[in-house]
């Protein structure tokens, strides 16, 4: 049985940081595309990043570039996502996914796991 279980998420002041960490069990992890997305209330979710198995990065640039960071460590089967210089139309409800073409994809249709999601709430 596949499980992604995110943590990491909480309350923090606009200017700061977070750390989301995702833990996956029950897929082949190293042969993944691993994405994180987002939803707002009221808002669609969206992507904020995809690290693909190779290690390349792909990021939702109108929104996060320059101050969101994915990685991945295969030997933890854990996908991180660093978020530095928080705003609060950051607040949203963070996703992780696990994509089994190893390559990914920024449509959420394609990702064939997730998680049950971690609240991010930045103040401002």
């Amino acid at each position: 049985q596949v499980q992604l279980v995110e943590s990491g998420g909480g309350l923090v002041q606009a200017g700061g940081s977070l750390r989301l960490s995702c833990a996956a069990s029950g897929l082949s992890f190293s042969d993944c595309a691993m994405g994180w997305f987002r939803q707002a209330p009221g808002k669609e979710q969206e992507l904020v990043a995809v690290v693909h198995w190779l290690g390349h990065t792909v990021y939702n640039e109108d929104s996060v570039k320059g101050r969101f960071t994915i990685s991945r460590d295969n030997a933890k089967n854990t996908v991180y996502l660093q978020m530095n210089s928080l705003k609060p139309d950051d607040t949203a409800v963070y996703y992780c996914a696990a994509s089994n073409s190893g390559y990914g994809s920024r449509r959420q249709d394609d990702y064939d796991y997730w998680g049950q999601g971690t609240q991010v709430t930045v103040s401002s």
